[in-house]
């Protein structure tokens, strides 16, 4: 389950304002986070996944975990750490989040994760680590990340952008004191982006955890999708769909459960009707026959990534 849909009132996700039905006061959301949390719950759904630059994600969490009474051991938690939240609470901001991967915002944002999530925190991630930024040859952060791994800490890398393949690449080579850094990637893979599948499975084959965000490409792989350009793309991906008995939306993540190199599938939904269909994937069937018809909706990743950066915060 992950959280960055239901932390803020902006986000990027198709039909993000109508989930929250437009209400943002801090009371309304944490509400309406507990809904959707309970619902998670009681489907046995044990991974919760949230981020400084949430909003309010980690306390929202925080807050649903000790008043359910949820042991730490029952559960998998993980959070991130490079991007600092700016949007001060509005649907509208010039700027909702900034990133900078440096050993003063690890170790500020940290101790701000700890201070929410205390021993539920069981995973940290660098938010969105790519090669541009530098976070992977930036020393003093891999030494502060080496420490955290030490004192018990999984630490990975969240991956965004046409070089997934390449940072990830790089991250596995990173060592500090002859040991690896990082146990753990999350990144996007989806019936539209499929570029990083075989970087991943070569993770995975390293003995990494493999999570998968973003599988339902932030809407643009279901019937909330407005764009007329894609209509007949999400008309094969319903038809299809629809000969396996099931929802577009539930075939597309079950197109990322069947691969073989994934360990955990975050659904991003912020309604628990949205969480219910999303949650069928976990029984809809995905064949050599359906992965033929839908391959050709993959998207060359630059033009994915760049429509991506299109999707308007609501």
């Amino acid at each position: 389950m992950g959280l960055a849909a239901l932390g803020r009132p902006g986000y990027i996700n198709i039909g993000h304002a109508d989930d929250l039905g437009r209400q943002y006061d801090v009371e309304t959301m944490q509400a309406h986070a507990d809904a959707v949390l309970d619902a998670a719950w009681a489907a046995g759904v044990r991974y919760f996944d949230a981020a400084r630059s949430y909003g309010r994600a980690e306390e929202f969490l925080a807050h649903w975990l000790t008043a359910r009474r949820v042991a730490p051991e029952a559960v998998v938690v993980g959070s991130k750490w490079g991007y600092t939240y700016t949007a001060g609470w509005k649907v509208s901001a010039e700027h909702h989040e900034i990133k900078q991967h440096s050993a003063p915002v690890l170790r500020r944002q940290i101790a701000e994760s700890r201070a929410l999530l205390g021993q539920q925190l069981d995973l940290y991630h660098i938010h969105s680590a790519t090669l541009a930024s530098g976070v992977l040859e930036n020393r003093r952060v891999l030494e502060e990340l080496a420490q955290l791994r030490a004192g018990g800490l999984v630490i990975g890398l969240t991956l965004s952008g046409p070089q997934q393949a390449a940072t990830l690449d790089r991250a596995m080579q990173v060592r500090v004191a002859s040991e690896p850094v990082f146990d753990v990637v999350q990144a996007t893979w989806n019936l539209l982006e499929p570029s990083a599948g075989q970087a991943l499975g070569a993770a995975h084959a390293a003995g990494m955890g493999v999570i998968i965000k973003e599988a339902l490409a932030n809407g643009r792989l279901t019937a909330r999708n407005p764009d007329a350009a894609f209509a007949a793309q999400r008309c094969l991906l319903d038809a299809v769909a629809a000969q396996q008995s099931t929802t577009g939306d539930a075939l597309a993540l079950a197109a990322v459960l069947a691969q073989p190199w994934v360990d955990v599938v975050l659904t991003g939904a912020a309604t628990v009707t949205h969480l219910q269909s999303n949650l069928a994937a976990t029984k809809a069937r995905w064949d050599a026959s359906s992965a033929e018809l839908l391959a050709t909706l993959a998207e060359p990743p630059d033009e994915y990534w760049a429509r991506r950066g299109q999707l308007p915060w609501n």
